[in-house]
């Protein structure tokens, strides 16, 4: 692969870095390394003073972990801890999988200030994370994709047969680029030193 160009004002979009995600609520899923990269990605964002952009799920759904006041809702203390002392340059919460759909409007907030590459990590994988993606390929954003900074869950498909998240995570790799949503890489990709 040839280096990533990175913009200097590229924005990174946390999604869903929640509390309700260590729910057994939500079964099995991959890839324990994600939390660890996800702290890396923030750390070094702040470091070189590029923009963070944190998104919350405000669940609908009846008995969800994220539903709002429920102590599931909250964001997790890794993404404070590797923000440090200031708060984000944009926090907003969502209801939907697009945090196109949240408030404030993420869209409008980009290109107000001249945005047009964004790395979007956080959970989950396939869902969340990947509708994020696919949009903003479609409003013409240069999207990135670190595939290791985020993590999903096992699936139940309509004939009952059970998804690995290992496998939902590389068809959701696999149909990005493809479809070219967004370009599928690694942490290390985008760091200038190795995660600690």
């Amino acid at each position: 692969m040839s280096e990533i160009e990175i913009d200097k004002n590229a924005a990174l979009i946390v999604i869903d870095v929640q509390e309700g995600f260590t729910d057994p609520y939500w079964g099995r899923r991959d890839n324990p390394a994600a939390e660890e990269n996800i702290a890396a990605l923030i750390r070094e964002w702040r470091a070189e003073r590029r923009p963070i952009v944190i998104v919350r799920h405000d669940s609908r759904t009846p008995g969800s972990p994220l539903l709002p006041g429920a102590p599931g809702n909250a964001v997790k203390d890794l993404v404070a801890v590797a923000l440090g002392p200031e708060a984000p340059d944009l926090f907003l919460t969502k209801s939907v999988n697009s945090a196109f759909y949240g408030r404030p409007n993420l869209d409008e907030w980009l290109r107000g200030h001249g945005i047009g590459q964004i790395i979007i990590v956080g959970m989950q994988t396939n869902m969340c994370n990947e509708t994020t993606a696919r949009m903003a390929g479609n409003l013409g954003y240069q999207v990135l994709y670190p595939i290791d900074a985020m993590h999903t869950f096992d699936a139940t498909g309509p004939d009952g047969e059970v998804v690995t998240a290992e496998d939902l995570t590389r068809a959701t790799a696999a149909s990005l680029h493809h479809g070219g949503f967004a370009q599928v890489i690694h942490t290390t990709d985008l760091l200038t030193t190795s995660p600690s």
